[in-house]
């Protein structure tokens, strides 16, 4: 080897860094992160100006160069004092090697983009006798250090994996849980590449599910979440086991289209389940962050309460289909004043079904001195449509909540804003109800496979209130504000309701809508998306059609 390659070779075992105007070869020994030196071609002196100041391009590079080089050596510390968290990059880099079981890599660097260096990890992970590659792309950014003045790297986790989070570490070995091959209701498998917002799903049903569906582990590299009960991310298998094979509600077809109906718009969640039996046949979402919103969400539904509220007043005598309905432009309840969309208003004669396909707040709003119970829209949530029980449905979720309210809180509530969070889970399992007048708690994976306990709701809907709510959401759908988005839909058994919900500080509604055809109920919402028919109607409509 000439002056600029020169190193160390020990057991065979090599980490080497390419870059620049030379390629440097770093042995990788233990204890190597106690130390310092380790290769003639790495430059790892820092020199930058003192003081504030943009990082020069310059700087950066040089910068990038030297962590680099230190990361492959293995000099753990070395690369650590090169960032601005010198105890959190020195775990991680340590880490690699000895908890990752990283056995050799080629870091390339690539052209600097002002402080900000891209570069290229070709990998091998080597666990008991196996050896598997592992490439993958990253980058990091150089700052000015606050105390010191010098070119660091601004640490964060992404430097060592692109997908690597906050307080998550990487590590390689057997696996917590078995492998599973997770198949839909008519057993076709269900795969993270096939249908991308199943991941974190499938990952909680390994977890869950993997032993007790009788698979044996391998070997694997996974990303080691940092909150408890959050599932492991398999990166590579090293180790193939023998997984079992999981039997799951979900319909491929059903899963298919709310897949490609989510990927209309951004931040968009859906689910769609069966009322005839609570079983979950669909769950997507188009997130930057890959949160499983459609079932962990937490947000004002905004109208498809109105289906809530409804069947409380239809309940207690204080409203009925074809009774009369007083849609105001304005009404006022606890010192606030509450509107229509558009300030719209309805003829003194017109029912409370036209009120309710229209979503006339004010003829909601209007009733809560005739009902004179603070805790009644939450006793019907909780009673009827079993909203705040604990479900278990194989996954983790969220099951909703209506809190107690008084004053202006309570009107609030009356039209699904103030303390109320849904989730499209909720809300489908809610149109669900309704259209059946029972409530049956969603469940993703039947309950025999592990005798849980499902949620059950205390008293099922009286007859004239379900056939009332369902003669309101058909004409919803037929000729209220659902019209548009459900003339599309196929079959003459339908019914719907829309919803958009104020967020402080947005720019724009949350977007609602829920639906049902026959014996699918799905319910959608986005982010920001407008009002219910803009955005998240067409993804139930889709949902529907398949």
């Amino acid at each position: 080897m000439n002056g600029a390659a020169k190193g160390a070779v020990v057991g065979g075992v090599f980490l080497a860094m390419l870059g620049g105007a030379g390629y440097g070869v770093y042995a990788l020994v233990d204890g190597a992160g106690s130390g310092h030196g380790g290769g003639a071609g790495a430059d790892r002196t820092v020199q930058s100006a003192k003081g504030g100041g943009p990082v020069t391009d310059e700087e950066a590079a040089r910068t990038a160069k030297a962590f680099l080089a230190a990361w492959a050596a293995g000099h753990d510390r070395e690369a650590a004092e090169l960032t601005n968290n010198t105890q959190a990059a020195q775990s991680a880099v340590a880490d690699y090697r000895a908890a990752a079981h990283v056995s050799k890599a080629v870091i390339t660097p690539g052209a600097p983009t002002g402080a900000t260096v891209p570069f290229t990890v070709a990998a091998e992970i080597t666990y008991e006798g196996v050896t598997k590659p592992l490439a993958y792309s990253s980058r990091l950014t150089v700052v000015r250090g606050v105390t010191s003045g010098k070119a660091l790297v601004d640490w964060q986790p992404s430097v060592i994996h692109p997908q690597l989070g906050k307080d998550e570490k990487l590590r390689a070995g057997a696996p917590a849980a078995p492998p599973v091959k997770a198949v839909d209701r008519n057993g076709e498998e269900l795969t993270a590449e096939k249908y991308p917002s199943l991941g974190p799903v499938l990952d909680q049903l390994r977890q869950t599910y993997g032993a007790k569906a009788g698979g044996k582990g391998g070997a694997e590299l996974w990303i080691e979440p940092a909150g408890q009960g959050a599932p492991r991310r398999t990166l590579l298998t090293l180790a193939e086991g023998e997984p079992s094979t999981l039997r799951t509600t979900l319909d491929a077809t059903v899963q298919a289209a709310a897949e490609k109906a989510v990927a209309r718009y951004p931040e968009a969640s859906v689910v769609a389940v069966k009322p005839s039996s609570g079983h979950v046949l669909a769950v997507a979402n188009h997130r930057k962050d890959g949160f499983n919103a459609a079932m962990e969400g937490a947000r004002a539904p905004g109208s498809t309460m109105k289906i809530v509220t409804a069947a409380m007043l239809i309940d207690r005598g204080r409203a009925g289909a074809d009774q009369p309905a007083q849609c105001t432009k304005e009404a006022s309840w606890g010192g606030r004043s509450f509107h229509n969309l558009n300030h719209f208003d309805l003829p003194g004669d017109a029912p409370f079904a036209t009120a309710f396909a229209r979503s006339c707040n004010t003829a909601f709003i209007k009733r809560i001195d005739d009902v004179n119970d603070d805790a009644a829209l939450a006793k019907e949530a909780r009673e009827v449509f079993g909203i705040g029980l604990d479900w278990k449905t194989g996954v983790r979720s969220a099951d909703g909540k209506v809190p107690e309210a008084t004053g202006a809180g309570a009107a609030a509530e009356y039209i699904g804003q103030g303390q109320i969070t849904m989730n499209p889970l909720n809300v489908a399992s809610i149109t669900a109800t309704a259209r059946t007048g029972v409530f049956r708690q969603p469940v993703l994976v039947d309950a025999d496979l592990d005798g849980r306990p499902l949620a059950q709701a205390a008293r099922a809907m009286k007859p004239s209130v379900t056939q009332q709510l369902v003669r309101m959401m058909r004409q919803t759908a037929a000729n209220g504000t659902a019209a548009e988005v459900m003339s599309g839909v196929r079959g003459s058994d339908k019914g719907a309701k829309t919803g958009s919900a104020e967020v402080d500080g947005a720019g724009s509604p949350d977007s609602w809508f829920t639906g049902y055809s026959g014996d699918v109920a799905a319910a959608a919402m986005v982010e920001g998306g407008g009002h219910g028919g803009d955005a998240a109607g067409p993804i139930v409509a889709a949902v529907l059609n398949s």
